[in-house]
């Protein structure tokens, strides 16, 4: 048996409504379209906040790849970090990576954190890859927002510490260092490249 729907009665699921309501409803209401300016300056707004993401100087190009750094430069490298690491007696690993990604050198001191063997060749392979310090990396991350993104990438190691060694324009290898602060990790690092200047 069927139910029956007349004056009084409502559907299950529907709310009735009363005739005066049904008296002055007009139909469904238009918006009219987002102008196509809106939508540019949507668009420009959204490249704006990607474009903050990084810092100015992330965003000119690097330079190019270059062939491996040699065993000497490295040792000049490494022998300026470890001087910089030394005169402050502070823990570290030490790590040079050529421009393949490849180890050269590793220099770990006493009493250094174990962990920091990784951390020191991840900080060296990401600046190598990304063409930057991996300070810029840190610093979009801790803005939050979308520099969270770069979270997501698979073997980035984005922790202040580790630098591109470029010599005639060409980024020929990298230098990671971990052990002690941020800070004090890029001091180490820049100590090392401002050794090939």
């Amino acid at each position: 048996m069927t139910a029956r729907h007349g004056p009084g009665r409502s559907r299950p699921g529907h709310v009735p409504v009363s005739l005066k309501a049904r008296a002055t409803y007009a139909g469904p209401v238009e918006f009219p379209e987002a102008p196509l300016t809106t939508l540019k300056t949507l668009a420009a707004a959204g490249a704006i906040a990607l474009a903050g993401i990084l810092p100015v100087h992330s965003q000119t190009m690097p330079p190019d790849y270059g062939p491996p750094i040699g065993l000497e430069n490295a040792r000049k490298v490494m022998a300026a970090a470890e001087s910089e690491a030394s005169k402050n007696n502070w823990p570290v690993v030490i790590a040079i990576v050529d421009s393949g990604g490849h180890i050269v050198m590793m220099h770990k001191r006493d009493n250094a954190q174990l962990s920091s063997l990784d951390v020191a060749q991840g900080k060296a392979i990401t600046a190598l890859k990304y063409k930057r310090p991996t300070k810029v990396l840190d610093d979009a991350i801790s803005a939050g927002g979308a520099g969270v993104r770069f979270l997501a990438l698979k073997d980035i190691t984005p922790l202040e510490g580790g630098f591109p060694i470029v010599m005639d324009g060409k980024i020929v290898g990298a230098i990671g260092v971990s052990g002690v602060l941020s800070g004090q990790n890029a001091q180490i690092g820049r100590a090392g490249i401002d050794a090939l200047k």
